[in-house]
């Protein structure tokens, strides 16, 4: 993110527990990382009395430059950076109220902000394949070794194969994760699957449009270049002449000789940088100066995350993120008993944020162009949960002066903090 200065040193410890392991979770190490970062980014702020956006603007990386943390021959390719924050600060209103108010007797309000860079698959590893058919009947069907967790990636590798086919949606179905029918994908994760997949996908309609177009040049006998093809009708351009992917493809299965064929699009696609998605969240909070008790009242994010394909789908994975966020910021917390036994093990003594505990969500999305991507796509899936932690801690830091510095920030932790500053 902040690539103005001029060393960096950064170094961890790993450490055996006989504590349940940890393992993958949304946003993978970049969270972790985010928190005490952006968290000592805006106590930089503070000491030095300047807004803490605009100390973050003063360092920030810029499109066309590197970091000393990155690989050191990568350029950040594309970026629209400061136009997202120039619209949270517009969506929050940052610039024309104060960052610290009275509630009421007992509550006092805060805003704060956070800034985030994830990946988009694993460079010079992620490497996935589809391949797309022409069925029977004269419709598509799209194969994926990646998986649909519920975050509409299927939808998404359709929407990209069908823009180039120029077919409906409705026209495609997508038959995923089978090992034994699929092609090799390395999987969902990583927020790798509309960069890396998705790109595979495009390049696989590619391959089958092409077939296309010279198999029905065949039928119809004209040369390609004179046919219009949508997808799913092939006309002549003097409209003469024209044929459907429904006649078409009977033809070819029961055809004899070099006419007998299934038309089948395939590619292999894995990229060798991981173009960064953006995000910036600001929080809005208000915390009982009695209780320590915090209550998210908005959260108001905006995300870069190259061409936006399936607005609502990215939408409520920006909403599914900003959620897990804040129960890592204040309510999902791990007890182990004096014997190592775990005592959070069940929800009513883990707990999560339900739709009472997250205020109002705010999302907006500007739409830089990544080269190396299909149609311009960069990844979404995990940036998404990077900046609730410290942009809440920035919130309750500015709201009543505690400074939290282990999450999850509960009552407890934010009162002895007020109590400790007193």
């Amino acid at each position: 993110l902040y690539n103005k200065g001029k060393a960096v040193r950064y170094e961890s410890n790993i450490v055996y527990t006989n504590h349940m392991a940890g393992g993958a979770f949304r946003g993978y190490g970049a969270t972790e990382a985010l928190w005490p970062l952006e968290c000592a980014v805006t106590k930089l702020a503070k000491k030095m009395g300047v807004d803490e956006i605009e100390l973050r603007l003063k360092n920030l990386i810029n499109v066309g430059e590197r970091s000393q943390v990155y690989a050191p021959d990568e350029v950040l390719e594309s970026g629209l950076l400061k136009e997202a924050i120039a619209k949270a600060k517009t969506m929050a209103r940052w610039d024309e109220r104060p960052h610290s108010w009275q509630i009421d007797e007992t509550h006092r309000g805060g805003l704060g902000v956070a800034l985030a860079f994830q990946g988009s698959g694993v460079a010079n590893v992620d490497t996935a394949s589809v391949e797309i058919k022409l069925q029977d009947d004269g419709y598509y069907t799209l194969y994926t070794g990646s998986t649909d967790m519920g975050t509409g990636a299927n939808t998404i590798l359709m929407q990209m194969a069908c823009e180039v086919l120029g077919c409906p949606i409705d026209h495609m179905t997508c038959y995923e994760a089978d090992t034994d029918v699929v092609p090799f994908d390395p999987g969902s994760y990583a927020s790798s699957t509309t960069y890396v997949t998705g790109t595979a996908a495009k390049l696989a309609a590619e391959d089958l449009r092409a077939k296309l177009l010279k198999t029905f040049a065949m039928y119809l006998e004209v040369a390609e270049e004179d046919i219009d093809f949508d997808g799913v009708t092939a006309r002549t351009k003097d409209g003469q002449k024209s044929m459907t992917t429904q006649e078409l493809a009977p033809k070819l299965m029961v055809s004899f000789g070099h006419e007998a064929q299934q038309l089948v699009g395939f590619a292999t696609w894995g990229s060798h940088t991981s173009p960064p998605p953006f995000m910036v969240g600001i929080a809005e909070v208000s915390v009982d100066t009695e209780t320590g008790q915090v209550t998210p009242l908005d959260y108001y994010a905006v995300v870069d995350c190259g061409t936006v394909v399936n607005p609502k789908l990215a939408k409520v994975q920006a909403e599914g993120g900003i959620v897990q966020g804040i129960g890592m910021a204040l309510t999902e917390e791990i007890n182990y008993s004096s014997t190592g036994r775990l005592e959070t093990n069940n929800l009513m003594r883990y707990k999560i944020p339900t739709r009472l505990d997250m205020g109002t969500l705010h999302i907006d999305f500007v739409e830089s162009h990544e080269p190396t991507g299909a149609f311009g796509v960069k990844s979404i899936g995990e940036v998404v949960i990077n900046t609730s932690c410290p942009a809440i801690q920035g919130a309750i830091l500015n709201a009543c002066g505690a400074e939290l510095t282990t999450l999850p920030m509960i009552s407890e932790k934010v009162f002895q903090a007020l109590m400790a500053k007193e």
